[in-house]
């Protein structure tokens, strides 16, 4: 099965073609960051517009890419949520218009099921059970997964997810949207030690997560050293470094509880965040002390892209699900509604 894959929950348009017996073909991605970052986050109204602009082009130019035409798509796959309405609302119109025109099935694709579902795309895919850490701009989940729709919430953020708490950190020390890559850059120069921050909610039992306080530490610390005349580069290094620490060993810690609550040997880290890569480094080296592994999806695939949705309705397509024409998108769609294969 030929599927043609299409996300568009924010602010990246991502197309792909994925064969259920070749794998992926070819994809494209383009990213808005340039168009929202003089606006220091995303802008709805002109992620949608774009979205408009950007689709059909990035259709036509995947298609040229795997040397397919249009009669060769079998299905299409969009991400119908969650996101901003507007954004899913071109995908999912392009989707069900096309798969009108060409007479095939369309399926709306749980966005962090596609996420979830990244690491598979890659040589040595995870195994059923796992848990899995979804950790992104507007998520941080811990979560088992059981097989494709089976899944079991273990715990969430509270307020802030990480990668929020990143971008928002990054805009209150002056840095450039989007704030996770700053940040990251910045710490490779920090002084490690010459601040530190709280792991929130580490010290009591439990899978949830809070980011609100530790983002409020760093700007406290950020404004005294202001204060008392001290903007240097170098100091905002050293709050970037103690910051991102902080993050790193609270989600290290809870991936921890997570594998011992359940027994499991094996952790999915998935979404943006998860391309961090003193993350992966805290991580691997924590699933190493277990005996353990940890599978991930390479860099472009950890932002928001077309493989990902192409690959995971491709599965669901492929046991007869599908939807009438209808165009419906979802801004709130908790996973746990998702049915299994």
């Amino acid at each position: 099965m030929l599927v043609l894959g299409l996300e568009t929950s924010c602010d990246e348009t991502g197309v792909a073609l994925y064969d259920s017996e070749r794998g992926l073909l070819a994809d494209a991605l383009f990213s808005q960051i340039d168009l929202h970052r003089a606006y220091g986050g995303v802008v709805p109204e002109l992620a949608s517009r774009d979205h408009v602009k950007r689709m059909l082009p990035l259709i036509r130019q995947t298609l040229a890419e795997a040397d397919c035409v249009a009669t060769d798509i079998d299905a299409i796959a969009y991400t119908a949520g969650p996101g901003l309405v507007g954004a899913l609302l071109v995908g999912a119109s392009c989707a069900q218009a096309l798969a009108f025109a060409w007479d095939i099935p369309a399926l709306g694709v749980h966005h962090m099921e596609g996420h979830l579902l990244a690491p598979m795309l890659e040589e040595n895919p995870p195994q059923f059970p796992f848990v899995a850490l979804l950790v992104s701009g507007g998520h941080t989940q811990l979560v088992r997964v059981d097989g494709i729709g089976q899944y079991e919430l273990l715990g969430e953020t509270l307020d802030d997810a990480a990668g929020e708490a990143f971008d928002k950190t990054a805009k209150m020390m002056g840095m450039q949207y989007p704030g996770g890559p700053e940040i990251s850059k910045a710490a490779m120069q920090g002084v490690a030690g010459r601040f530190v921050f709280p792991r929130p909610m580490t010290d009591r039992p439990g899978l949830e997560f809070s980011f609100s306080g530790l983002k409020t530490s760093a700007l406290n610390t950020w404004q005294q050293c202001r204060n008392a005349g001290d903007d240097s580069e170098q100091t905002r290094c050293d709050i970037a470094l103690a910051f991102q620490q902080a993050v790193v060993e609270t989600l290290t810690i809870k991936c921890k509880r997570a594998l011992k609550q359940t027994g499991l040997k094996s952790l999915v880290i998935a979404g943006g965040v998860s391309a961090n890569k003193a993350l992966r480094a805290s991580l691997e080296s924590m699933l190493g002390d277990l005996r353990g592994h940890v599978y991930y999806a390479r860099p472009e695939f950890c932002t928001d892209n077309g493989a990902m949705i192409a690959f995971a309705g491709c599965q669901r397509l492929q046991v007869g699900q599908k939807e009438d024409l209808s165009i419906s998108v979802q801004a709130r769609w908790p996973m746990e509604q998702l049915s299994g294969l």
